[in-house]
């Protein structure tokens, strides 16, 4: 099996015990009692940092003084229009919880926060709403059409961004159907070109403009890992992306505040 689909089949075995703890109907009743998310607002160029305690290419990103606190005010301060947080488990170090707490420091900051996970079941979805997330990950690989679908769905009727992740053309091909006008200043849909592979791990920078010609024509679009430097951020400024997600790099510098404010800077002047 290759990396993507074993997380995809311990993401539906999470789905199965999960259901076990607590029924749909009781989950939709406990997504309901919970305030709405700060809604995504994007800029000319923007930033989704992302709070990640380990990576399977990278190894532990986070010490045992590690403050996520900390780390999420950094985010805050340094202009994230939105923060990714790791869920999964066994490779990533991460829980839902991180979700729950991050959902309710960045609501101070008027920032959402993402669900960022294997996602195969809309029933994870209410999980994230429940959890405060305004926003969630849908990796097209994994999936078919009919299930990518029923998480669009399930995330607009609460709400949430989605940001869907292609890692190469046919991926991109299969977000026409989404390819649709709407408000920029605060979409529901983002579509995203991952330059690492996660059939493979491996990282090919230049798949951001191999696939510059076939990104969508309205959806706002996100360039996601392999993303360290100013002119990484200019490269892909330069492609057409109006979006960056960033991980490791912001989870390894000593300020990231700073770096994310630089980052950002650089990304909107290759815009402008």
């Amino acid at each position: 099996m290759t990396f993507l689909e074993r997380m995809a089949a311990a993401s539906r075995e999470r789905v199965r015990a999960a259901r076990a703890r607590e029924s749909e109907a009781a989950l939709e009743r406990r997504m309901l009692a919970r305030a709405a998310a700060p809604p995504l607002t994007l800029d000319r160029f923007d930033v989704i940092a992302e709070l990640k305690l380990r990576s399977p290419a990278a190894g532990g990103l986070a010490g045992g003084d590690f403050d996520r606190a900390a780390q999420l005010s950094s985010y805050a301060r340094g202009g994230a229009a939105a923060v990714s947080v790791l869920t999964e488990p066994s490779e990533f170090h991460g829980e839902l919880e991180h979700l729950v707490d991050a959902a309710a420091r960045l609501a101070a900051a008027h920032r959402p926060a993402m669900r960022k996970d294997f996602l195969t079941d809309p029933y994870q979805v209410l999980e994230a709403r429940a959890a405060g997330a305004g926003g969630v990950l849908v990796i097209l690989a994994m999936l078919d059409d009919a299930t990518v679908r029923a998480l669009v769905d399930c995330a607009r009727r609460c709400g949430l961004f989605v940001l869907l992740e292609a890692f190469d053309r046919a991926d991109l091909e299969r977000l026409a159907p989404f390819d649709e006008p709407q408000a920029t200043a605060s979409p529901t849909l983002l579509a995203g070109v991952n330059c690492r592979d996660l059939r493979d791990l491996q990282v090919r920078f230049e798949r951001f403009v191999e696939l510059a010609p076939y990104l969508p024509r309205y959806l706002p679009t996100v360039a996601e890992s392999g993303i360290g430097s100013v002119a990484a951020i200019e490269a892909v400024a330069a492609a057409g992306y109006r979006l960056a997600l960033i991980g490791s790099s912001l989870m390894r510098a000593a300020e990231p505040a700073a770096v994310l404010t630089e980052w950002l800077a650089a990304g909107r002047r290759a815009v402008a």
